[in-house]
């Protein structure tokens, strides 16, 4: 499929995201949130990605929303008086998903559902979705000319695209508040201090240091424990209580010690790289396990 605001691009198994409209410096529209998810559902099930690498065209990763937009900036329809009911009730009704819904969700909540490994290449200014939309990744890399800013209260309006979830889980809740009121922009090696991202790259070295990371994760490692991995890590330290992650990691653990198990337990008493058959394609029946 051919996207208008972003570039797929795989190769040996990882997958080049890039939001790409260098010259609004990548700036987040409806159109784009739509092609985001369409893009992570993707991913999702095609057996040729490992793992997913998202940066941006040019000088900027993506400079937040695009105000320019006539009308509600954010797409939203005003003639709505919306409640919790019609969230909880209508999620997907036609008038709720694209009168009301935040778009900037609807991406979090696509890369949250990803079967593969994603880490963000934050290459240049991130602000507002830009920043927001690389929380529901799972390693953020930065480059020495990043500028992430969590603005929202500059423009009146507050934290959106499932982060006041993901901000606290990743840097803790004084740091998330503090950072989500000041609104202030904050370069990389402040947002490696605070736990944002996990190192800071001369911009000529940070898609390369992006890429040894995903084969440092995906290569020699069976597809299908990787996925299910990703979901159990994020979705079992949400429960309660960890019997829950007990129920699943039994199941887990079953279902991949009968194929890709076998093979790897071989593989080191052969002391030779696994051939790993499964798929993330082809999932074990008790997934999703969080759908009813």
């Amino acid at each position: 499929m051919k996207y208008n605001t972003l570039d797929w691009s795989v190769t040996d198994r990882v997958l080049t995201l890039t939001l790409n409209r260098p010259e609004q410096l990548n700036s987040f529209t409806v159109e784009m949130a739509n092609e985001l998810v369409h893009a992570f559902g993707r991913a999702n099930e095609d057996d040729a990605v490992g793992a997913v690498v998202v940066t941006g065209a040019g000088r900027a990763f993506c400079a937040g929303m695009d105000l320019t937009r006539a009308g509600n900036v954010f797409g939203l329809d005003e003639s709505l008086s919306p409640s919790l009911d019609d969230m909880n009730e209508r999620l997907d009704d036609p008038a709720i998903f694209k009168g009301l819904r935040d778009t900037g969700g609807r991406v979090t909540l696509s890369i949250f559902d990803c079967k593969k490994p994603v880490i963000a290449a934050i290459n240049g200014p991130a602000v507002g979705i830009g920043a927001t939309m690389t929380l529901a990744m799972d390693v953020r890399l930065a480059s020495e000319k990043a500028r992430i800013g969590f603005v929202f209260g500059k423009i009146g309006i507050v934290p959106e695209a499932c982060s006041s979830w993901f901000l606290p889980r990743i840097v803790g809740i004084a740091q998330a508040l503090e950072w989500t009121y000041s609104a202030d922009i904050i370069d990389g090696e402040e947002a490696k201090r605070g736990g944002l991202v996990k190192a800071v790259y001369a911009p000529d070295q940070l898609l390369a240091e992006a890429y040894k990371l995903a084969h440092k994760i995906i290569d020699n490692r069976s597809p299908v424990a990787i996925a299910l991995t990703r979901q159990m890590m994020y979705r079992n330290t949400a429960q309660p209580h960890p019997l829950e992650a007990h129920k699943v990691d039994s199941l887990a653990v079953y279902y991949t010690s009968l194929q890709d198990g076998k093979e790897g337990v071989k593989s080191f008493l052969e002391k030779r790289p696994p051939e790993f058959k499964g798929k993330a394609s082809e999932m074990p029946p008790f997934y999703p396990w969080w759908v009813s």
